[in-house]
């Protein structure tokens, strides 16, 4: 028989209140100490399912008030659900909001001696570990002030430094990889893919669907507090940027380009070695080649990823110079050019986009985005995105067709 789950979920469902007066509080908690039903009741969250098995990854994706943060809360006890059950086996450390768990008027040091033994350090654990703790959170002298006066990227170094320590059986973060700067997020996923390969179990809320694809296997986005799509990471979090590409273009705007700053920026996007924005065209089967350069600020070394989507924004390919290993030829300090080249065009008959997107010189942001679009030409009666290899048998002779691959 297998093992329990760590986390299991069944129905689960958060209401809130209406409160507009202070009677109305006096009136909820009434009805809460009577067991009655709140009538008049927000629904932050309803009718949500999942399990996490030990090894297992997840991610909770979604919008902005979708009820991610709201269903970690559930999981972690902090919050009681209305409705449905959860279940949890094994030591837990959850990072959620920014500074949760610390006393903003004692130190760092004694903020790690309090949460240390919330965490279930045994005595003299902490002492043995502090140095190790303290290197990874690389705060300096802040250390021995009192949290009041961290910066929040300080306040997660120390949160994530006493969790790395502890090696849960079970880390649920929220957002954590978007705050702090780029040296100690990459310490950060470091760690946690060193931890998922020892065998540790992660549940992972984030915008970033980049972290939410390197991190984790499975995916769970929730839209207006239920579950929309539940499985593969690759197929949810594609259902989702295609949701809100569809979003973005109903409500007529154009995606920005993805982080805070162009510390790397496309600067030049060629199909087929132009760079005009006028659609490339090419044929059905014929090669294409894209060439891109980069901008980066500081000489840095950059990544390029290379998507290729349908006109709705429906992902179709993806790729980039970090997962083939391929480095760029170096212009000149700060220009890069990357090159890539498809021996045969797969798509069928249609018309598609070419995204070009800066990464920094580790690919753990994504900082600029240009697009082209591209034509295919043919005449296919064919269905869907693709032409695949196949052969058709029966009675007669087998017909092979679909050389493009």
């Amino acid at each position: 028989m297998s093992a329990a789950p760590l986390v299991q979920a069944r129905g689960l469902g958060k209401r809130y209140p209406r409160v507009t007066h202070p009677r109305d509080r006096l009136r909820a908690l009434a009805r809460l100490v009577l067991g009655r039903d709140m009538p008049d009741a927000t629904e932050v969250l309803a009718d949500v399912s999942l399990e996490v098995r030990a090894g297992e990854s997840l991610a909770v994706i979604g919008e902005n008030g979708a009820g991610k943060s709201t269903l970690l809360k559930l999981l972690t006890g902090v919050l009681a659900p209305s409705s449905g059950v959860v279940q949890v086996n094994g030591s837990v450390a959850a990072l959620l909001e920014l500074g949760a768990g610390f006393h903003p008027e004692y130190t760092g040091r004694e903020n790690l001696a309090l949460s240390s033994a919330l965490l279930g350090f045994a005595p003299g654990e902490l002492r043995s570990r502090i140095d190790d703790i303290l290197a990874f959170a690389d705060i300096g002298r802040y250390v021995d002030e009192p949290i009041k006066h961290y910066s929040s990227g300080m306040i997660v170094r120390l949160g994530f430094a006493l969790v790395a320590a502890r090696r849960p059986d079970l880390l649920i973060t929220d957002e954590v990889l978007a705050v702090g700067d780029e040296a100690f997020q990459r310490k950060c996923v470091a760690w946690i893919e060193d931890y998922l390969s020892g065998g540790g179990t992660l549940l992972l809320v984030s915008h970033s669907m980049y972290h939410v694809r390197k991190l984790c296997r499975r995916a769970l986005w929730l839209h207006h507090g239920r579950v929309q799509a539940y499985g593969d990471v690759h197929d949810v979090s594609q259902q989702y940027l295609a949701h809100e590409e569809r979003r973005i273009a109903a409500e007529g705007r154009r995606p920005e380009a993805i982080g805070t700053g162009l510390e790397f920026g496309v600067v030049e996007l060629r199909v087929e070695g132009d760079a005009s924005e006028l659609p490339c065209a090419r044929g059905q089967g014929e090669p294409l080649r894209i060439e891109a350069d980069v901008h980066s600020r500081d000489g840095r070394v950059p990544h390029l990823a290379i998507g290729l989507t349908r006109a709705d924004g429906t992902a179709i390919y993806g790729t980039s110079s970090e997962m083939a290993g391929a480095t760029p030829d170096r212009l000149d300090a700060h220009r890069f050019r990357f090159r890539l080249e498809f021996d045969a065009l797969a798509l069928l008959p249609g018309s598609y986009l070419v995204r070009a997107h800066a990464m920094d010189s580790e690919a753990l942001r994504l900082f600029d985005t240009v697009e082209r679009q591209l034509v295919v030409r043919g005449e296919s009666r064919e269905f869907g995105l693709v032409r695949l290899a196949h052969r058709w048998s029966g009675g007669g002779p087998a017909t092979v067709s679909g050389g493009i691959a």
